[in-house]
This record gives C-alpha cells, sequence and structure tokens, in this order.
C-alpha cells in the first residue's frame, strides 16, 4: 500500500510521523509536495492530492476519510479508529468532519501549488 500525504504541511507531518512510528513495512509513504510522480500513480493533479490524503491498494486509489480507514486497518496500535469509524453513521460523521478540515488545511497550504 502507498500513502500520498502533504509533508509540507505541519499537521499532515505530524500526524504522518506517528503512523510511520509504527515500522509497518507494507506501507510506503510517499510526500506529494512537487511531486509528479504521485500525480500520474494516483492519476490525481496536485490540487486533488493537496486536497485529501490518498491510498492506493490493490491497484485502488481511495481518498479522503475512506483512506484513513484503510490505512488505520493496516495497524494494529491504530485498528481500533478503523472498528469505530467504519460504522456507517460514524463514519459519515467522519467523513463530513474530515472534508471540513482537509478544506481548511488545503486552504493554508495552497500557496504550495504551482499555477
Amino acid at each position: 500500500m502507498k500513502v500520498y500525504f502533504n509533508n509540507s504541511c505541519k499537521i499532515c507531518k505530524a500526524e504522518i510521523d506517528l503512523y510511520k512510528k509504527e515500522e509497518i513495512k507494507e506501507i510506503d509513504w510517499v510526500d506529494i509536495t512537487n511531486n509528479g510522480q504521485a500525480e500520474k500513480e494516483t492519476k490525481k493533479n496536485s490540487k486533488e492530492l493537496l486536497r485529501r490524503l490518498h491510498v492506493i491498494e490493490d491497484k485502488k486509489v481511495i481518498g479522503g476519510a475512506a483512506a484513513f480507514l484503510t490505512l488505520w486497518k493496516k495497524m494494529p496500535k491504530y485498528k481500533f479508529l478503523y472498528n469505530f469509524f467504519k460504522l456507517p453513521i460514524i463514519f459519515s460523521l467522519f467523513s463530513f468532519g474530515y472534508e471540513i478540515v482537509a478544506f481548511f488545511l488545503y486552504l493554508k497550504n495552497k500557496k504550495q501549488l504551482k499555477n
């Protein structure tokens, strides 16, 4: 599995750094900052990549809140998050909340986009 994240966002980096400490060998961490290869692999433009977390698992690109579920499912320490947030009503609330937070992080970080 590959996880595409914004390493230049302090909040994003802090969270991903926690996950990296788990040293899950099946996870490749990919910084999307000025990364044309990430755009090719995900078939997402830099704006789309900056806007949400993405993962590729089994050749499928997953973004947003669902990407977090996919990630947490692979991490024993965080599997409780997967088990809780996958519940239908909880996932709907989580997705809504994630989109709000992701939007404001995007606004904060969009200056890094090339015009």
